[in-house]
């Protein structure tokens, strides 16, 4: 699908979208919950309907409300391949499930999935005694448990997601589990993690990032939960407001544990106008300067980071470039490529993106299938000299499924 984005100026207040990383711990983690849970405010991107389907296959009864998911816990083991989609968190996080049902389980996925490597994935899951294997470092994968827990060691140094998948399954393992982790990325998403394991009743023990004690003795308990905004999805539209006139994005928790609420930091160093209220968050467009940003720990935060700085005067670093490799896309790359169509002068200097903000031209430009490309595209279109055209524009969906339609609310 292709959209054209012309410039204008923006102006109105919208919803944010629903956190689609909370939203896919919720419902995993109440399908493990035996008896009847509510997840209030899902949405309806890509990945959480890939959760709900996966969760389905494992015999866990899910129920769509007209703004909640109802579901009465109990996985079992699948009789098919569990179908992930295109959601990275999804295989890293019901592969950990699945090893605790003591038979073998086969992962797969579809489109940019099948070209991230798994390989990190299956030395984590074999470090916790589980037989894990892959198609040369890619899906299909297949696990095999036990999940006997234990004291082990892993490499945190590619993704959190890993981690996110082991803890989530640790209270189902045959003993207390200690594990050791290295140079762990992404430190809130296990913020994130953790708390969704303590909302549904089991605590994790966190020893600086690099210890993490689930006792076994825990049981996940049903009930009531409500997915938070997504500060990833509404950091595009807080951009949009940045550069091109005045957005208020409502149901963001500034007290949230989401790493991409960091984006208000940006901001702040680009000298756009901030407004926190208790219902809602305003940014307005004023003269914007250089920033310097460490993105190492919300690295989602690139592309709307990039749109930010293409309208700043002089120079922007941002660092961090390292967490992009393993995305829909070869993110830096496709970045660099992307912009560069439309005359942007950026590149890549060791771990650091740079981005001179000259403002771009109109053109044409693809997403790779990556839902964030598709949304850093659109919304540094609306400063533009020209109009911007947007091949593969429907890979918002992965996350953001309202987002030109939002666009289209507040443009003028």
């Amino acid at each position: 699908m292709k959209r054209l984005i012309k410039p204008s100026k923006v102006s109105g207040i919208i919803n944010a979208p629903a956190s689609k990383s909370v939203a896919q711990r919720a419902i995993a983690i109440a399908s493990l919950a035996g008896g009847r849970s509510e997840v209030f405010y899902p949405g309806h991107s890509d990945d959480v309907l890939a959760a709900i389907r996966v969760c389905r296959s494992m015999g866990v009864e899910i129920n769509e409300q007209a703004n909640a998911l109802v579901i009465e816990g109990g996985i079992k083991v699948p009789l098919s391949i569990l179908n992930c989609g295109e959601s990275g968190l999804g295989v890293r996080m019901f592969s950990a499930i699945a090893a605790t049902l003591g038979h073998p389980v086969t992962l797969t996925g579809e489109g940019t999935l099948l070209n991230r490597p798994m390989e990190i994935l299956g030395n984590s899951l074999g470090a916790m005694g589980v037989d894990c294997s892959t198609n040369s470092g890619y899906l299909p994968l297949t696990v095999n448990g036990p999940f006997p827990g234990g004291e082990v060691w892993i490499d945190g140094s590619f993704s959190s997601q890993a981690l996110t998948g082991i803890l989530i399954a640790a209270p189902m393992a045959a003993e207390d589990t200690i594990i050791h982790v290295n140079n762990l990325q992404s430190k809130p998403y296990i913020d994130l993690t953790i708390q969704v394991m303590s909302n549904f009743g089991v605590q994790v023990r966190n020893e600086g990032y690099e210890v993490f004690r689930v006792s076994r003795s825990q049981q996940y308990i049903p009930g009531r939960f409500d997915v938070e905004g997504d500060w990833s999805g509404a950091s595009f539209m807080l951009v949009a407001g940045a550069i091109a006139g005045n957005v208020g994005v409502r149901n963001l928790l500034p007290v949230s544990p989401q790493a991409d609420k960091s984006i208000l930091d940006a901001l702040g160093r680009a000298g756009a106008s901030i407004f926190i209220g208790k219902e809602i968050i305003e940014v307005s467009s004023k003269e914007l300067q250089a920033f310097q940003f460490d993105a190492t720990d919300s690295p989602d935060l690139f592309p709307p980071l990039v749109a930010l700085a293409l309208y700043c005067s002089g120079e922007s670093r941002i660092r961090g470039v390292h967490r992009l490799k393993g995305k829909e896309s070869d993110r830096a790359e496709t970045l660099v490529k992307e912009f560069s169509k439309l005359g942007a002068r950026m590149g890549i200097q060791d771990d650091e993106m740079f981005i001179e903000g000259t403002g771009i031209e109109g053109g044409k430009v693809d997403s790779h299938n990556d839902h964030r490309i598709a949304m850093a595209c659109a919304v540094a279109a609306l400063g533009t000299r020209g109009e911007v055209e947007i091949n593969g524009a429907e890979a918002v969906a992965k996350s953001y499924p309202e987002f030109f339609e939002d666009l289209e609310r507040i443009r003028k």
